[in-house]
């Protein structure tokens, strides 16, 4: 059904969302409930820097990952001491450059979901004897899921569409880092555009998708709007 090569585009970009989602989830979790708790005065710069990737031009945070993973950089001095070489033009630089890139796609969901649960829940846990461990595992994470399913969509989506930051930091080496948005891209520059078409209709079904998801997830948002 698809060319090797789309073949190739499409498992190595559902693999790099996928990594990149569940890494996101991971670091994400803590800086959100840190955000949703916390009433240090730092909390809006903290805020506004997670949230600058959705205003910088991709290829700025790309540029910038780019001099610090380089040979000369202080990320690139460090894997290279370390025996890992460099990380652009790699499909770890590429994991990492990501994360940056769609870290506030994943946070902002969750730290809203945790902002809206009553005080009154953790503080009646807490009258039980629930330490604060349990009252996150057990009270806090269940209340939140659907922040954490509304993140985890965005995330993914997110990734898969990035091309800028893909550029930058993984240039377009072939079942290495020449990902979907690369590969159409690498298509109309060769008049290729039946072969465009073919992985453009897949991301417009894709967007669709991930849309009707997020709607479902969010039954609430849709009734007030």
């Amino acid at each position: 059904m698809f060319s090797d090569a789309n073949l190739s585009a499409i498992l190595l970009t559902t693999k790099l969302a996928s990594i990149v989602t569940i890494l996101l989830l991971l670091i994400s979790t803590p800086i959100a409930w840190w955000l949703a708790r916390t009433r240090c005065r730092a909390k809006v710069a903290i805020e506004a820097l997670v949230a600058m990737p959705i205003v910088l031009p991709p290829s700025v945070i790309g540029f910038y990952l780019l001099v610090a993973m380089g040979p000369e950089g202080p990320v690139g001095q460090l894997t290279q001491a370390l025996g890992l070489g460099t990380l652009p033009f790699t499909f770890t630089g590429l994991v990492i450059a990501s994360i940056f890139y769609s870290l506030p796609f994943v946070v902002q969901p969750i730290q809203l979901a945790f902002e809206n649960i009553s005080e009154h829940y953790l503080e009646a846990a807490a009258t039980l004897g629930a330490n604060p461990l349990d009252r996150f595992l057990t009270i806090a994470l269940p209340l939140a899921l659907p922040g954490f399913l509304t993140g985890g969509i965005l995330g993914f989506a997110h990734t898969v569409g990035e091309f800028g930051v893909v550029l930058m930091i993984g240039g377009n080496i072939p079942d290495v880092t020449r990902v979907v948005s690369v590969q159409i891209y690498d298509y109309v520059e060769a008049l290729e555009y039946d072969q465009a078409w073919e992985l453009s209709a897949i991301m417009i079904a894709f967007s669709f998708v991930t849309l009707l998801l997020l709607y479902l997830f969010n039954p609430n948002k849709r009734k007030t709007a």
